[in-house]
């Protein structure tokens, strides 16, 4: 017999398990928001037709990715330096899974409604496709001049980001646009403030939902929202 095939044999329930859990995260971030999507105050706000609009999505996750979570990433628990989280830190609170809303004036010019309930009356759900390019200010903000960006809790002002780090800023933003979100690495992750849970969600010790760990070739990605990680620098101890 191949040595793959003795391989797969050997780990079919391991491998079966893998299979579903890529599968999970692949879906996750095919779906859009639903057309009425409850906001913090509980009014239904319309989503933009443009964001249901499949055409316009980019998968969160490659086939590529799918296979990757299947042969060593995710599952339970994903190996150092990632700082693994419980479900308790996304218990309800004051505001969703947050004990404040977002903060009014969030950077690049994230829109507030589309930030808050990514943030924190959601754990599934992201930003279209895109949203990063197309409804934001990033790119004409930030540049290779900017030299490392700290990207901040949208709810708190913690650093959870700091990027690029160990590579250009042109091959942090290729990396982000060939998967439609910004994309982190671990080196550029503030493991204080960030933890990731089984599933791969990516969340702040606050309580904020972020995105997802979607492992590929080259090590642990994580695919985050900029609606999530636009905050302003909090001054509060």
């Amino acid at each position: 017999q191949r040595p793959c095939t003795i391989f797969f044999r050997k780990n079919k329930t391991k491998m079966k398990k893998r299979f579903l859990t890529g599968l999970a995260l692949l879906r996750t971030r095919v779906e859009a928001f639903p057309p009425n999507f409850s906001s913090a105050n509980g009014k239904s706000i319309p989503v933009d037709r443009k964001e249901k609009d499949l055409k316009g999505f980019k998968l969160h996750s490659t086939i590529g990715d799918l296979f990757a979570n299947m042969l060593g990433g995710g599952g339970s628990k994903f190996s150092p330096p990632v700082v693994m989280g419980d479900e308790s830190i996304m218990s309800p609170k004051e505001h969703g899974t947050s004990n404040t809303p977002v903060q009014q004036n969030l950077r690049w010019g994230c829109d507030f409604e589309t930030a808050d309930r990514i943030c924190n009356f959601n754990r599934h759900y992201a930003e279209f496709s895109g949203y990063w390019e197309a409804r934001t200010s990033f790119l004409k903000d930030e540049s290779a001049a900017s030299g490392e960006i700290e990207f901040f809790d949208s709810n708190s002002g913690k650093p959870l980001f700091i990027a690029p780090k160990n590579r250009s800023f042109e091959d942090f933003v290729k990396e982000s646009k060939n998967h439609g979100w910004p994309s982190f690495r671990d080196d550029e992750v503030v493991w204080d403030n960030v933890r990731i849970l089984p599933n791969g969600e990516a969340i702040s010790v606050d309580g904020t939902h972020l995105g997802h760990n979607l492992p590929d070739r080259k090590g642990n990605r994580y695919c985050i929202n900029l609606v999530s990680v636009a905050g302003q620098l909090s001054t509060s101890k």
